[in-house]
């Protein structure tokens, strides 16, 4: 039951996304595209951000870096559902023309953290501070993720396998190295 619970927002995000990234129209107008999401309640990253350092009741540090693909848009949102189990920030980064174009980053508490089974992990990395960080590309049908820890949350990286060409795994673990660790409870 809990282990449902805890894979349900993950899952949804897939699907939501899988359904975003092939549905997109050619013809979408910036204003229509930011829209879909919108109506989601997806906000502006430092809007989405602010309220989930407020529900958390600590900050949370983002990386600094982002994948060296194009995107035209990004969205924040705090997914604040049925007791604390699916809390989680969000942040998606897209490319209105080129669905491939995709990159999300969840942050939850660690006590809520998407659980990781040995099988599916391809590569285990070391971060500079230490701590490791968990590469896999059999979690997720259309993404690989990066998951790593840092003071307290859990991170995901997930990136469109569409541009895994571009984006290696050396390349999120830049990213994981980017996030100041600086976040201090309220």
């Amino acid at each position: 039951m809990v282990i449902i619970k805890i894979l349900k927002t993950p899952v949804l995000c897939i699907i939501f996304t899988f359904s975003i990234s092939y549905g997109a129209k050619a013809n979408y107008t910036s204003e229509e595209f930011q829209k879909s999401f919108f109506d989601i309640d997806y906000k502006e990253v430092y809007d989405a951000l602010q309220e989930s350092n407020e529900h958390f009741k600590r900050d949370i540090a983002l990386p600094v870096q982002i994948p060296p693909i194009e995107f035209t848009h990004n969205f924040g949102r705090l997914s604040d559902l049925d007791g604390d189990i699916n809390d989680e920030f969000e942040i998606e980064y897209r490319h209105i023309n080129k669905p491939q174009n995709h990159y999300m980053i969840w942050v939850k508490p660690v006590k809520l953290g998407l659980p990781i089974r040995k099988e599916h992990i391809d590569q285990t990395f070391q971060l500079k501070d230490g701590s490791k960080a968990i590469y896999s590309t059999k979690i997720a049908r259309e993404f690989n993720l990066l998951v790593f820890e840092k003071n307290g949350w859990q991170y995901v990286l997930n990136i469109n396998k569409a541009v895994s060409d571009q984006v290696k795994p050396e390349i999120l673990v830049e990213i994981a190295n980017s996030v100041n660790p600086l976040s201090e409870p309220r």
